[in-house]
């Protein structure tokens, strides 16, 4: 019996802790940021043209549920995304076609469990690494292929030089240099 002072120690303690982690955060008003498919864009694309950013991800990727939980959840990111873009999240490993252009992008099985989707493979120029964030034209052009975790600052910068289109005018990093 002299371990019950101890558990109900242990309980209050672990009760306090949960009440800590999960009690909502009252400094973050932030509407959460709307994913869109392959498709919703297109569609969307055909009726109000933006850009879109493509967040090519495994499920398997750490840095990739990373920036979900820090970047693409800060106000200023998920604001400026949602005002210029068409946030579209993509599984590198997704085994649903995509039909896009007259083209059929599948999954395709590169063994050991493990498998590619060709529209992933073709927005990365084979370059398979995640995270990778993608940019598009409203024409679905490609403005750049930006790979590896970036935090809010570092993709504000990406963001604005595509949404604003200095890539028509310098590399991304001579932009980089000034801002």
């Amino acid at each position: 019996m002299k371990y019950i002072p101890f558990l109900g120690l242990f309980i209050a303690c672990i009760a306090s802790t949960a009440f800590v982690f999960f009690t909502p955060n009252q400094q973050n008003n932030s509407e959460e940021l709307k994913w869109y498919t392959w498709e919703e864009a297109v569609e969307l694309n055909k009726k109000t043209p933006k850009k879109i950013i493509v967040d090519v991800f495994t499920d398997w990727c750490g840095w990739c549920k990373k920036m979900d939980k820090s970047t693409f959840i800060d106000p200023k990111v998920t604001a400026y995304l949602a005002q210029n873009f068409y946030p579209v999240k993509l599984n590198a490993e997704q085994r649903a076609d995509i039909n896009f252009n007259g083209e059929r992008f599948a999954y395709v099985d590169t063994g050991n469990g493990r498998g590619v989707h060709t529209l992933a493979y073709a927005l990365l120029d084979g370059n398979m690494s995640y995270p990778t964030v993608v940019y598009l034209n409203e024409k679905f052009e490609r403005i750049m292929i930006s790979p590896g975790f970036k935090d809010a600052e570092g993709i504000m910068t990406e963001l604005t030089f595509a949404a604003e289109e200095h890539y028509t005018k310098q590399s991304f990093q001579d932009y980089q240099k000034n801002h």
